[in-house]
């Protein structure tokens, strides 16, 4: 997420706790869901569910963020 913009990213994430907070959060469940899908974290079809929409969540607000912090001056 964001690969493209990695020193944009870094600032915001230093100026911003909430997006910090959110984008590491964004990248565990990331893991956490490959590594379910792939069969290496054994987890059920509920909680992984829950993982992928709690993901997107995430994904969405961040992406709100990051264009709130592109169109400020």
């Amino acid at each position: 997420m964001f690969e493209d913009h990695q020193s944009e990213v870094a600032e915001l994430m230093q100026r911003d706790a909430e997006f910090r907070s959110l984008y590491y959060r964004h990248r565990e469940l990331d893991s956490k869901v490959r590594d379910a899908e792939l069969g290496v974290l054994p987890i059920d079809d509920v909680t992984l569910r829950s993982m992928k929409f709690e993901k997107l969540h995430a994904k969405e607000k961040l992406t709100q963020m990051w264009e709130s912090a592109q169109a400020a001056p």
